[in-house]
């Protein structure tokens, strides 16, 4: 592993000093490598090695771009040697001093230390002297400096080994022999033993796993623990605990509704601040789960690397956006849907290089991903420019797989909804990319599943663009509590643009389009909340309620008709998935203060059912 490794190393190093030219051909070369060098760190980790020659190929490439010999791999331990005399003990005194950045080269100094004490009896002191006050120090800085006594009978030549790829500008390395391991015993204290008098203690996670504190790091200076390891489950918990925290605190309101703050001040004044400190609460607790989109877009390079070069098509991967923050659990069930939907662009959606040509296209497709934060949600596009959905073909498979009747009108919109379908593929043949039928349906229901949904958008010719749209977190947002009839929803605060009780000559009916509401000039879809859900005793003429304009992920707007607004408040998530079933047009449900049950309203699939009344 170490002399695959440094082969490696060498022809990264001519590359980065511009020796020798990256191509296409080189880059290869490189991919492999790494995942050589991923076998052997597998295989010395699961306490074995790769086959005989494994490797060995690439290794010849690397040598030939560097332009060197191939160095020997040692892929089997050497025959053992005749029984020798055991050699005598002798002790040597390293002094590591690592420079500034030895950390950002990749250089990890523990491993060296850990590597030292295989060679024999160590003992080990700090020198922190020059390690600055918390405030000031840079967690990508070295500081430290170690004086290493290794009792060992291994020769001169094993301790330079260790310091091999650090020797010379990262680190200085003195070696001094102090004679026979008879000499008189130094102080300190074992390597991997803890000294007698610790500076400070670590922080034990709830697995087990020791997080040194910054105290420690800082030599007893008193600084507080920059950072702790918790388990997942403990963070769910308190998100649990923070959501019946903000149902309790709803029931709270509610119940002190009816005081004034001339009778009870102190309990109004009490209960504003419980509110103050509950949302300050439910927002540092999510900010704990959040993590960027980074950790999910850093799969796709290889993906398309190894994809494109199987289909024979030239693919660019552009990505922005990578530090948009989502919740940790979004975060995981994204990775499935983003692998399908990249798959399927590169498959499906982008041309080989000869037809781009022909259509007066570059010979270069793109795909783009892209992340952001819209109307208090999570938007992921992929984004392709190949040849777009063929809407001809679709409804023909589909027609064929009895998926959608003969002689059925859809529009656009519907058909190009029909590949989320279960079993529906266009591909000709099967392969191991695609023509199953598994995978776009699996995609809408993995985001479906975490409380979101995905829209295509396809121009013929030009490209196809998919939109995840999720939720920031999942445990509380910011609603709009409305009355339609006896009945309560929640309208998600982040998605109301406005609300109004529209005069007669604002509202009014077209053929084929169905109830609109004119609203400065703008003709918006009008969807009236007691029909959709079929609730009695509602207000029916938009004259006499209020219609709340409210705007979709991709920019659409619709008027919802409803009785009443009952006012803003906080609401806990609460999944119907789980709990009982997907319904049409709810995308959750909460507990209002008083116990009843409200369901939240997706914006999104209400616009949909609109076109359906």
């Amino acid at each position: 592993m170490v002399a695959f490794a440094h082969s490696f190393e060498t022809t990264l190093d001519i590359l980065r000093s511009g020796r020798a030219a990256v191509t296409a051909a080189v880059a290869d070369v490189l991919v492999r490598a790494n995942d050589v060098l991923g076998d052997y760190v597998r295989a010395a980790q699961a306490g074995g090695e790769p086959p005989a020659g494994h490797g060995r190929d690439v290794v010849e490439h690397l040598a030939a771009i560097s332009g060197t010999a191939p160095p020997p791999v040692v892929h089997a331990a050497p025959a053992a040697a005749p029984a020798a005399e055991p050699k005598a003990a002798r002790k040597w005194r390293i002094v590591f001093e690592p420079a500034l950045g030895l950390l950002r080269t990749g250089n990890d100094p523990l491993l060296m230390l850990r590597e030292l004490n295989s060679l024999g009896e160590t003992e080990l002191t700090v020198d922190r002297s020059k390690l600055p006050v918390l405030s000031e120090m840079d967690p990508q800085s070295a500081y430290l400096t170690w004086t290493v006594v290794l009792t060992t009978t291994k020769p001169r030549g094993a301790i330079d080994d260790v310091f091999e790829f650090v020797a010379g500008d990262a680190a200085n390395v003195e070696i001094t022999d102090l004679g026979s391991a008879e000499a008189t015993e130094g102080d300190g204290w074992g390597l991997f033993d803890a000294p007698p008098k610790p500076a400070a203690a670590a922080v034990a996670a709830p697995s087990g796993v020791p997080v040194a504190s910054a105290a420690a790091m800082a030599g007893g200076t008193g600084g507080h623990a920059a950072s702790i390891r918790v388990d997942l489950d403990r963070v769910d918990r308190l998100v649990n605990m923070v959501g019946e925290l903000v149902i309790t605190q709803a029931m709270l309101g509610q119940q002190s509704a009816g005081f004034s703050i001339e009778s009870h001040p102190e309990l109004i004044q009490g209960l504003q601040e419980l509110s103050h400190h509950t949302r300050e609460l439910q927002e540092s607790v999510m900010a704990i789960r959040a993590q960027p989109v980074k950790a999910l877009f850093s799969r796709a390079p290889r993906l398309v690397r190894d994809l494109s070069a199987k289909l024979n098509k030239q693919v660019r991967l552009l990505t922005t956006g990578e530090n948009t923050e989502v919740d940790k659990t979004v975060i995981e069930q994204l990775a499935d849907p983003l692998t399908h939907l990249i798959r399927n662009a590169l498959d499906h959606g982008l041309e080989t290089p000869e037809e781009r040509i022909a259509v007066g296209k570059p010979a270069e497709g793109t795909i783009h991903l892209s992340a952001g934060h819209r109307s208090g949600r999570i938007i992921i596009e992929i984004t392709d420019d190949g040849r777009g959905i063929n809407r001809q073909r679709v409804l023909a498979k589909a027609i064929e797989k009895g998926i959608v009747e003969r002689g059925t009108a859809m529009t656009d919109e519907q058909i190009d909804a029909l590949i989320f379908a279960p079993g529906f593929s266009t591909a000709d043949q099967v392969s191991d990319v695609s023509g199953r039928g598994v995978g776009m349906d699996v995609v809408r229901k993995n985001i479906q599943d975490c409380g979101g949904r995905v829209v295509v958008q396809s121009t013929p010719g030009k490209g196809c663009r998919f939109v995840l749209s999720l939720p920031l977190t999942l445990a509380v947002m910011d609603g709009m509590l409305v009355a339609v009839g006896e009945e309560r929803y929640v309208l998600p605060l982040t998605n109301i643009i406005e609300s109004l009780r529209p005069g007669e000559h604002q509202a009014r009916g077209l053929v084929e389009i169905g109830d609109v509401l004119t609203l400065r000039g703008q003709y918006i879809r009008l969807v009236p909340l007691h029909r959709v859900f079929g609730v009695p005793g509602a207000i029916t003429d938009p004259t006499q309620g209020l219609v709340v304009v409210v705007e979709s992920e991709g920019g659409d707007r619709v008027g919802l008709l409803v009785d009443e607004l009952l006012g803003q408040q906080q609401v806990v998530i609460k999944s119907l998935d789980s709990n009982f079933r997907p319904v049409e047009g709810v995308s959750a449900a909460t507990i209002l203060g008083d116990g009843r049950v409200a369901l939240i309203l997706d914006v999104g699939a209400l616009r949909a059912m609109g076109g359906r009344l």
